[in-house]
């Protein structure tokens, strides 16, 4: 049997965080930007048809569940994508793949024992 993927509640909450960061396209987006390189916010906001605050929460967002974080150099803050914490998503859905996989193959064993009956 495989264990749980999510360990406790914290484990759970971030992750809650992290997908709910990632289920909008728009912060889709600026995590590409920011993997891509630096940026400030500001120039974050000027690609998108947005006021400058909706830009800010996405960001929010965004270092809340850990995928950026938010540096000042003078009156600029500057984001930067953190692959650590898409790797970690990366890596949880590994996870839940090799589970799915596991059921399947255990239905396929299910199935060619069927079939072996039958002869």
């Amino acid at each position: 049997m495989i264990c749980p993927v999510i360990d406790d509640e914290s484990d759970d909450d971030r992750l809650d965080a992290l997908f709910h960061a990632l289920a909008d396209r728009t912060r889709r987006d600026i995590l590409r930007r920011v993997l891509a390189r630096e940026h400030s916010v500001s120039a974050l906001a000027a690609k998108y048809d947005m006021s400058f605050a909706a830009v800010q929460k996405h960001v929010a967002v965004l270092e809340k569940a850990g995928l950026l974080t938010k540096r000042r150099s003078g009156r600029e803050q500057l984001t930067r994508g953190e692959v650590t914490a898409v790797r970690s998503v990366a890596t949880m859905l590994a996870e839940l793949e090799q589970i799915w996989h596991g059921h399947v193959a255990r239905v396929d064993a299910l199935l060619a024992a069927d079939l072996d009956l039958e002869d």
